[in-house]
């Protein structure tokens, strides 16, 4: 076991190594770098009244060549890319992120500032789909066949189709802008500071009713269908019959026997669905529910090539993906003990 960690760690290294490498050369060739945002921004607030189209592909045009140079070197562009890669990697190996080129803060206090936001939907996301989904699929393995299987296997399947972006536009249009039940913005009300501690956690789940719902309705449909084919496999087992045949109740069966074989695929991919819940699927979520959180943060590094956060985010849930699939692979050890890695 120990020499299979040792080289899944070791493996990691080149994997982590490819993933900034791909990344850093596709942003090499993408137009629009961090300097012609620069100029755009700069001559937006001067009113030159240029196109963004002609200042993002034509933004040097006019600039005096000194000044250009000066630019150039305050986002570090006067070295060669393969002098900016290399410097990137010893910055990232000490853990340093880098600093934003337009936000005026290391990308380190972004993560942090923005992480409350994905936290919330995060958590909520995840144990609202466990608690939902896994309790469903052992009622449809049970009554498999029936028409409560039917009926429920239609209502996951329809709400696994829908994407929770247009779940989400659906909810704010009928009960954000219609009926006016919750609110169409933000995570907490402009006067969340002056009320008392059990009015703010009232307005907090108020605020994140909407789009909790809208991530929580295609998440829990492939861990629902995963239960219950679990389930099923396992009560068709030998073990089963034996059990039954022992005078057992139907719920001791299921419970104590049945329950933890069943468990092991959900187990062991608890980890990446618990990480997963925080880092993927909550950008669009986040941009239509102005909620400002890590998705949002990425979605804005990449328009305004705001590269340090780009690359400094991918850094961080790059290595913390790779580390959640080796800690998936070793719950197989923990939940079923003759898997064996050697």
């Amino acid at each position: 076991m120990f020499a299979y960690i040792v080289k899944r760690l070791l493996l990691m290294l080149p994997t982590l190594l490819g993933v900034l490498l791909l990344t850093f050369v596709v942003l090499q060739f993408v137009p629009g770098g961090p300097v012609e945002q620069y100029l755009m921004e700069a001559r937006s607030s001067a009113g030159g009244g240029v196109e963004s189209g002609g200042i993002t592909y034509r933004g040097n045009q006019g600039v005096d060549p000194k000044q250009l140079e000066q630019i150039k070197a305050l986002y570090g562009f006067d070295k060669p890319a393969h002098e900016r890669f290399f410097q990137m990697l010893g910055q990232f190996a000490r853990f340093d992120l880098g600093h934003s080129f337009f936000q005026n803060k290391d990308v380190w206090t972004l993560v942090k500032e923005k992480m409350p936001v994905s936290i919330s939907l995060g958590l909520w996301t995840f144990f609202i789909s466990y608690l939902i989904s896994v309790p469903l699929g052992v009622a449809k393995a049970v009554r498999a066949g029936s028409r409560f299987d039917m009926i429920t296997t239609l209502i996951v399947l329809v709400g696994y189709a829908i994407p929770g972006f247009v779940l989400g536009v659906a909810l704010l249009v009928i009960f954000g802008g219609q009926l006016q039940w919750f609110p169409l913005r933000g995570l907490t009300s402009a006067n969340w500071e002056e009320l008392s501690w059990p009015a703010r956690i009232v307005d907090y789940l108020w605020h994140i009713t909407l789009p909790v719902t809208a991530m929580v309705l295609g998440s829990f449909a492939v861990t629902a269908m995963l239960t219950k084919n679990s389930f099923l496999e396992e009560i068709r087992k030998q073990y089963v019959l034996t059990a039954r045949a022992k005078g057992l109740s139907e719920r001791q069966v299921l419970w104590k026997h049945v329950f933890r074989n069943a468990l092991i695929p959900l187990v062991t991919g608890f980890p990446a669905a618990f990480i997963g819940a925080f880092f993927t699927g909550a950008l669009l979520i986040e941009t239509l529910f102005s909620l400002d959180g890590l998705g949002l943060l990425s979605y804005e590094s990449v328009i305004r090539r705001d590269y340090p956060v780009v690359l400094g985010t991918l850094y961080l849930f790059t290595l913390i993906g790779l580390f959640t699939k080796l800690i998936s692979d070793l719950c197989y050890v923990w939940v079923d003990p003759r898997v064996k890695f050697d």
